[in-house]
């Protein structure tokens, strides 16, 4: 993710190539933004079961997110 955003970079591994972003700004409901509540800096992914998870500094709760790819890519 990019330092003190809600934004994460979708990079290529072989390359480092960067892909796409994410834009989580609305992710954490407004009743849990508070002065206490850090930045966005917690994301796994699972390859496994190709599950994506996200959460932040001290963050009551962790996301589990859905990946849909973008319109452009559907259509090849």
């Amino acid at each position: 993710n990019v330092w003190n955003t809600t934004r994460i970079a979708v990079i290529e591994p072989p390359s480092g190539q960067v892909r796409g972003w994410l834009d989580l700004e609305d992710i954490l409901p407004a009743p849990f933004r508070t002065e206490t509540v850090g930045v966005l800096n917690g994301i796994a992914y699972d390859a496994e079961e190709d599950r994506l998870f996200v959460t932040g500094k001290r963050w009551p709760r962790l996301f589990e997110i859905e990946l849909i790819p973008p319109i452009d890519e559907l259509a090849d």
